[in-house]
């Protein structure tokens, strides 16, 4: 929780009353903080057990335990927006592999981690389950090789 008007600062969702919740994709509510411990590398991890999307063929739900972890550098990813910003995947018709690259490359965008991952556990359909997974590692650090021992440890 911020503690001062600083660390408030560029934070609009934090603490609204009344939540807006978007029923489309959105990038834009994503919102950062600065980290406070840049000096130290260290993992941080969210949970999202009840993400749903659309199939972009039969429009019917899609059912998934999405998992986040990420190293910060400067920015950090505000949970109240990551949390509204996965929500509107629940009208959004992408395959499941599609969610997780874009959900990827969205918060590699948003904050410029050190390294981040996104792993998706989605739930059977038609007696199959899909479990994509999508890193990415700071180029030309040892995180980029992180990243690709990470991306073949997943399998």
């Amino acid at each position: 929780m911020p503690r001062n008007e600083e660390e408030k600062s560029g934070l609009t969702l934090l603490g609204n009353k009344k939540t807006v919740y978007k029923d489309t994709y959105c990038p834009e509510v994503l919102e950062t903080f600065v980290n406070k411990h840049q000096d130290n590398d260290y993992m941080v991890t969210f949970d999202c057990p009840e993400f749903t999307s659309l199939c972009p063929i039969t429009g019917q739900p899609d059912f998934a335990r999405i998992t986040i972890n990420y190293i910060p550098d400067v920015k950090m990813v505000e949970s109240k927006s990551l949390k509204l910003y996965l929500f509107g995947f629940r009208n959004q018709g992408d395959f499941h592999e599609d969610c997780i690259n874009i959900i990827m490359k969205d918060l590699v965008k948003l904050m410029n981690p050190k390294y981040l991952e996104v792993k998706g556990i989605f739930t059977p359909r038609g007696g199959i389950s899909i479990y994509p997974f999508a890193n990415y590692g700071r180029e030309g650090t040892r995180y980029a090789d992180i990243a690709e021992q990470r991306l073949f440890d997943s399998l």
